[in-house]
């Protein structure tokens, strides 16, 4: 049998107890959907404030449960390609959904000098605790997955799936260790690392020194991740940023047994692409669908 899915109005996958992802994939149509291109959002900025920690800017988009919550990656906004997509996909399913910017980036308070991945872990865990009403799917971006990670260790009982897109697990220190000794020397010294990037305007991220040495306490890949829910990990096989054998081995730590990882051929680190947005909003969809029929 074959119906529309949701609200495309294509016919999408089999109904039936062994539908699922690749089932899905496969008879993706070869355009974008008709909600795409226009990505054009009218909910309001809003901000949580937080008596002791700088306030969050964020936009909530009021739904049905799951909620999805996008975590943005390094220095990233809430305004980006894939969270205004995930936003109007969320609206036209009619499921809440919720983006903010990290304290110190975008539109919330805070020193971006001043950041580090614990801050950002209190944020999303803010975010969390004070504005999602009921189970979440977490959706991290590169850094942002190291931080869904640990929301979902930290939440266990709100926090029912995540989606990482190019999850970057410990790289940030991972590269530094890397590095030449004298180099990383250099970067004490100065207290900065200028880490080549092509998708900063300014050809680097000047990643504070105190930065990484604060994530090292954050580090996850060592040993095995307390994490049990369902979990997806998207990863582009061009990305020069995050290797994709970084998804190989979350997938490997994770304790849960309901792991996919999903590697695109030709797709970049920030996999932003119409057909790499597709690929994310059926994931999404798929999980959603996945959880509903657990609960029902």
């Amino acid at each position: 049998a074959w119906v529309p899915y949701r609200s495309w109005g294509w016919a999408a996958a089999p109904v039936g107890p062994h539908r699922g992802l690749g089932a899905l994939l496969a008879l993706i149509p070869q355009r974008a959907p008709r909600w795409l291109p226009a990505c054009r959002q009218k909910t309001s900025l809003s901000f949580l404030n937080r008596p002791d920690l700088p306030n969050l800017a964020y936009k909530k988009l009021k739904g049905k449960s799951p909620g999805i919550i996008f975590i943005p990656g390094y220095l990233s906004y809430m305004n980006g390609t894939k969270a205004l997509a995930i936003e109007e996909f969320c609206k036209s399913l009619g499921h809440a959904c919720i983006r903010f910017d990290y304290s110190g980036v975008g539109s919330s308070d805070g020193n971006s000098e001043e950041s580090t991945l614990g801050k950002w872990r209190k944020d999303v865990l803010s975010i969390i605790d004070d504005l999602a009403d009921g189970p979440q799917i977490l959706v991290g971006s590169s850094l942002g997955g190291w931080l869904m990670l640990h929301a979902a260790i930290a939440r266990p009982e709100k926090v029912v799936a995540l989606i990482g897109v190019a999850t970057a697990a410990d790289t940030l220190v991972t590269k530094f260790n890397q590095l030449p000794v004298e180099l990383k020397k250099e970067v004490e010294m100065k207290g900065v690392w200028s880490m080549p990037s092509k998708y900063s305007e300014e050809g680097v991220y000047n990643v504070q020194y105190s930065f990484i040495k604060e994530a090292e306490h954050h580090c996850l890949l060592h040993s095995p991740i307390p994490v049990n829910c369902p979990i997806r990990l998207l990863h582009g096989m061009k990305d020069d940023i995050v290797p994709w054998h970084t998804s190989m081995q979350v997938a490997d730590r994770v304790l849960s047994t309901d792991v996919d990882v999903i590697l695109r051929k030709h797709s970049d680190h920030q996999m932003k692409e119409k057909a790499d947005i597709q690929l994310l909003v059926y994931t999404i969809d798929d999980l959603i669908d996945k959880l509903s029929t657990i609960v029902n």
